[in-house]
């Protein structure tokens, strides 16, 4: 048994099949870490840092992430009908425009009591009276349905502005420097003094890494008098003898002359940073650089008053603002965390006059000038308030709201920034009393009686911000009611941007509180059906939003709905199965708002399409009832002379064919075939183009001979195929569409016996077509050739290897050829190298393929042992490319050759070794380091102990991987994984490793029980870790069994403690309980009669084992059985 458990691990790990279906790696950071109610790990003393992307100024929690639980319609390769969602206008500013300011703001002492003097806010509930009584004829009737939803759209308020060559390009530069700058060489403290500014809004990609703030030691400019102030000959200086005005100037360069020389100059180095010429913006760069350098706090006020003086030009305003932003937070997570406690370590009064100038600049009466600093307030309060710093902000901005003299552009820039301040922090940041004073002025500047159109939009955007912070709010019956009843009424403002706001908050409310929407949904879908039927798309499209919103909520309640009792342990209130007879009428219409051409770009979201998508959901959610209001549908117009209504037809019946179960759908679809085959053939491209993704949906769900029924037959296979080899002829966005229909054809015969044998007769003519049309050049951005590569993939994949291997192992040389063509291209620009390293992604990924078919079989083993010098010489001939895909796939495909050739791969791991090494440093590139770890174990397992002489360099390299706080956490679960192949491979010679090795995966252990257990996505990430060190523990174990087991026993009861702790834990998924089982068998099967006392001090592991062997997973049943054997040894020993 023990010699099998062995093979397991290396069965665990043969080569991985390409799953073209496969969703990239998440790049999400973690929101945070709470602490587990379970049992404790021992601290193991001295450790090797196990780092994390966590950085103080957590990310929000993920609730308002763009990925959704529910997946929308899977299309087949090249088809993505993307699941996207409107993105709402920012209310930005054209960078063209002239937003020169009237005047000037005079800063006193009310303009000072603005930030200074907070009042009582009322709390949500006192507030409803208020605003009741105020109410005359805005009141909402009725709130009664049975129907709603909502899902969280991807709404979310520009954070990233442009670099200095994107400002270059857009802003007014060609008017003379000097007629904008009358005054720039006369008088520093004038510049500096004001404490007000305009700001900008621009469009979003952040560059210009050279103004980032460096990492020094730095000198904080001392504050001991006031700059001198002299008068400009341009430029009107009130008197200083007024205590009134000397109240209002901040002085924060004291008498260092170089400060105010700062001050003086970086206005000149901002305006010439976003020159045209080269040469003008290099040299400010550079000036910028020497500044930041010199004194980074300084250079960071400077910034400040730059952004909030209102006679400094907007353009360098404009880049101040920008600079200062990017100074407090990154995208990377490694270079946020250096600029956090960059920032935390600037001394407390620079930064209190940073943050009182971004504060005063709310009030500036340029637009820009507020939007900017709200951006900045809220980056800077995503550091300090979760450390418990700035508790004076809420109060502040609340302050904006409530006096009774504040203009509408401060109530609006306020609104904005409390927003934005929600959208970073976590509404655990904030205790309830400021949440209920957060929600009452945000709710409160909706009222369509107060407020201007300015002040209600960004009052709604804010609310949509607050929305998960309203978690109490939402439980009591009247705040939740007047909140509803205020999203309702400004839904049917007469503006298009707040109404769509307001249905983006519907949206979000109803996947974030489907549970308590039971009264209002009478009101709701009367709204979101006249907002469909008759409103401008943007905000029709969040109306359908909301609805799909509710699908997904109720599709996820019915997975974890009881089989026996229908109880799913929430709240189901059934809104769709109520609303069905309602909903899909109105979609069905939906579908009849095609674009002209919308089949030529597959980025297009329209009514249509989204009307489409909903549809899919609630076939979803209501299963066979979607059938009989569908079908009247199809059938009256299918056969229309007007091609909208054949295409609208076509695409509801593809729409829910997932859903109504097989017995409901077979005649359907068995009649409906020759109809869609014929339909191929339609004078209209849209139609072939519908009628071709519906064929590939048929094929998909309800072609599948392995579970006994298919709508494919060996009576109508020939058919098919004649009519999809014809079509592929077609237009490319046709024929991409017929490469799905083909791939989920022959995916459908995949591990089917005998039953594979019928495409084989066709398999010459199917792979020639593929390969003609990748070679078509009318298929303009490539996606038609990677479909078709794609397919041809699954095609080889999927055929019976008995029957084709001759026809492959003529594909196999083909292959080769275009791979080696694609060498000798002649790259000339940047979008040649790119094209070609598509394709070269392509081949290497067919090569793949052909390798592990022919690897499967002894038989055919020996055609790919012929072939492997010439395909090895082809991937290292590849990796001279840069390109990362192509990185990524001959990673891929020499993980296949290695285990096709074993230990005859050692001849190519002098030549080879070199890429494997830059493959496991490449921290930027993340899932090229992920495959290189991969393939480590494929080759590790290949070669056993011929991979000894490199290790030592491997293990160096994973062992930094595994520190970096750079490299991004998906790829530490597999280095983990792959100390197991490691230590299984070379055994005792693994000895030299251990201390760093288990000390590692002991920090890794403690990091799993430090993550967010009310984050789903930790949670998963959670279980990746923990399955990921047992299989280590497993590996290492079997590694030392036969050879040096004591190595081990100093381990042994740590490895318990991990075990137990996640035994405690029912958030473990079943690859985690099976791992942390066979583990625990390991453990006895390795350290024998010197684990017998361990065992006994551990009263978990009967409980643990008895779980097991009640599982419904035979696998799991069969370890538990096998550890239980193993223990029972020891025991008896």
């Amino acid at each position: 048994m023990a010699e099998e458990r062995a093979k397991s691990l290396y069965q665990m790990k043969r080569p991985r099949k390409l799953d073209f279906n496969a969703p990239l790696l998440s790049i999400r950071r973690p929101s945070g870490c709470t602490d587990n109610s379970q049992p404790k790990l021992q601290d193991t003393g001295h450790s090797i840092p196990f780092c994390w992307e966590q950085v103080p100024g957590r990310p929000k929690d993920s609730q308002k992430s763009p990925e959704r639980d529910t997946p929308r319609l899977r299309l087949p390769p090249g088809r993505l009908h993307p699941h996207k969602q409107v993105p709402s206008n920012e209310d930005l500013h054209d960078l063209h425009q002239d937003d020169s300011c009237d005047g000037d703001i005079d800063v006193d002492d009310d303009y000072v009591d603005v930030f200074s003097n907070p009042m009582d806010v009322l709390s949500l509930t006192e507030a409803i009276d208020i605003v009741e009584k105020a109410e005359q004829n805005h009141g909402l009737d009725g709130f009664n349905l049975e129907h709603n939803d909502s899902i969280s759209p991807s709404y979310i308020m520009e954070r990233f502005l442009p670099d200095a060559t994107a400002l270059a390009a857009s802003s007014v530069i060609n008017v003379n420097l000097s007629n904008k700058l009358p005054y720039v060489c006369n008088d520093p403290e004038t510049r500096v003094s004001e404490a007000v500014g305009r700001s900008y809004s621009l469009p979003k990609v952040c560059g210009l890494e050279m103004l980032l703030p460096w990492r020094m030691k730095h000198r904080i400019c001392g504050i001991k008098s006031p700059v001198r102030q002299a008068c400009s000959a341009n430029v009107q200086v009130k008197p200083q003898s007024s205590a009134k005005h000397k109240r209002s100037i901040v002085r924060p360069f004291g008498d260092h002359w170089w400060c105010w020389k700062m001050a003086m100059e970086i206005t000149q180095f901002l305006l010439a940073a976003q020159s045209a010429d080269a040469n003008v913006r290099n040299e400010a760069e550079n000036n910028l650089r020497q500044l930041q350098q010199q004194n980074l706090p300084a250079f960071l006020l400077s910034l400040s008053f730059e952004l909030a003086n209102n006679e400094k030009p907007t353009e360098s305003r404009r880049l101040a603002g920008i600079v200062l932003k990017n100074s407090l937070d990154a995208k990377d997570a490694g270079t946020k965390e250096a600029l956090v406690k960059q920032w935390m370590a600037i001394d407390i009064s620079c930064k209190s006059q940073i943050k009182d100038l971004v504060l005063r600049t709310l009030a500036s009466p340029v637009p820009e000038a507020r939007h900017t600093s709200a951006q900045v307030i809220a980056k800077i309060a995503s550091i300090e308030i979760p450390q418990k710093q700035w508790p004076e902000l809420i109060q502040s901005l609340l302050t904006n709201m409530t006096q009774q003299d504040s203009p509408a552009s401060l109530k609006q820039a306020t609104l904005e920034t409390l927003g934005y301040v929600c959208e970073e922090i976590s509404h655990e940041d904030l205790v309830q009393e400021e949440v209920n004073a957060v929600l009452t002025a945000v709710v409160q500047g909706m009222n369509l009686a107060e407020h201007s159109a300015e002040v209600r939009l960004a009052a709604t955007k804010a609310l949509y911000n607050a929305l998960d912070f309203a978690q109490t709010n939402f439980q009591n019956e009247m705040e939740r009611t007047y909140i509803m009843k205020m999203v309702c009424e400004t839904a049917k403002s007469k503006e298009i941007e707040i109404r769509q706001a307001a249905f983006e908050c519907l949206v979000s409310i109803a996947s974030t509180y489907y549970d308590v929407l039971e009264p209002y949904m009478q009101t709701l879908f009367e709204l979101t059906s006249n907002a469909v039927k008759g409103d401008e798309e943007a905000v029709a499209l969040q109306a359908i939003e909301f609805w799909s919103s509710i699908c997904d909520e109720e599709i996820e309640l019915q997975e974890f709905e009881n089989p026996e009792t229908g109880d799913s342990g929430s709240t189901h209130s059934h809104f769709i199965e109520k609303a069905r007879s309602s909903l899909v009428p109105m979609l069905l219409e939906t579908l009849l708002k095609q674009e002209e051409d919308q089949d030529q770009d597959d980025s297009i979201w329209n009514i249509s399409m989204a009307g489409g998508t909903c549809l899919g959901l609630v076939a979803r959610t209501v299963g066979d009832e979607i059938v009989p209001l569908v079908m009247p549908f199809v059938e009256a117009n299918i056969m229309k002379p007007d091609w909208r209504c054949r295409e609208a037809a076509t695409y509801s019946f593809g729409s829910i064919l997932e859903g109504p179960t097989i017995e409901k759908l077979a005649p359907l679809v068995q009649t409906g075939l020759e109809f869609l085959l014929n339909a191929m053939r339609d004078e209209n491209n849209q139609v072939k183009d519908t009628t071709a993704w519906t064929l590939s949906r048929i094929f998909e769900l309800l072609h599948c001979p392995a579970s006994g029924f298919s709508v494919i037959s060996p009576d109508n296979l020939q058919r098919v195929l004649t009519v999809l080899l014809e079509s592929i002829k077609d237009a490319p966005n046709v024929a991409e569409k017929v490469c799905g229909a083909i791939y989920y054809l022959a995916q459908g015969y995949e591990d089917t016996g005998s039953s594979s044998s019928l495409l084989s007769p066709y398999l010459t003519t199917i792979i020639a077509e593929l390969l003609r049309t990748a070679d078509r050049t009318d298929g303009g951005d490539s996606k038609l050739r990677s479909s078709a590569y794609e397919t041809l993939n699954e095609v080889v994949r999927c055929c019976n290897i008995s029957e084709t291997s001759q026809i492959i192992a003529e594909l196999l040389p083909a292959i080769m050829s275009r791979l080696d063509q694609t060498l000798q291209l002649h790259i000339i620009s940047s979008d040649d190298r790119e094209k070609q390293g598509d394709l070269q992604a392509s081949l290497c990924g067919v090569l793949q393929v052909i390798v592990q078919k022919f690897s499967s079989t002894d038989d055919t083993k020996s055609i790919i042992l012929q072939a492997a010098d010439q395909i090895m010489v082809l991937f290292l001939r590849v990796f001279a490319c840069r390109s990362s895909t192509v990185h990524e796939e001959a990673m891929l495909a020499i993980g296949a050759l290695a285990y096709a050739t074993g230990p005859e791969f050692a001849k190519y791991m002098p030549d080879f070794y070199q890429y494997l090494q830059m493959g496991l440093q490449n921290c930027e590139e993340y899932q090229v380091c992920s495959i290189t770890v991969g393939v480590v174990g494929d080759i590790c397992r290949a070669l056993d102990d011929k991979a000894l002489p490199y290790c030592d360099g491997i293990m160096s390299l994973l062992l930094n991987d595994l520190s970096s706080s750079q490299l991004h956490r998906s790829v530490k679960p597999p280095i983990l994984s792959c100390f197991g192949d490691i230590a299984l491979a070379i055994g005792e010679h693994f000895e030299k490793y251990v201390p760093s090795t288990l000390q590692m995966m002991q920090e890794a252990a403690k990091a799993c029980a430090q993550l967010d257990i009310n984050d789903e996505e930790m949670v998963d990430y959670g279980n990746q870790l923990r399955r990921s060190i047992f299989e280590a523990y497993s590996g290492i174990l079997q590694g030392f069994k036969n050879a040096k087991p004591e190595v081990m026993l100093p381990y042994a009861q740590h490895l318990l403690q991990f075990i137990e702790v996640v035994f405690r834990d029912r958030q473990r998924d079943e690859s985690v309980t099976k791992a942390a089982v066979a583990v625990m068998g390991d453990l006895a099967d390795a350290l024998g009669p010197n684990t017998k006392i361990l065992f006994k001090d551990s009263a978990f592991f009967p409980e643990f084992l008895g779980e097991c062997l009640q599982s419904e997973d035979e696998q799991i049943k069969e370890t538990a059985g096998w550890t239980q054997g193993m223990i029972g040894r020891v025991m008896v020993s």
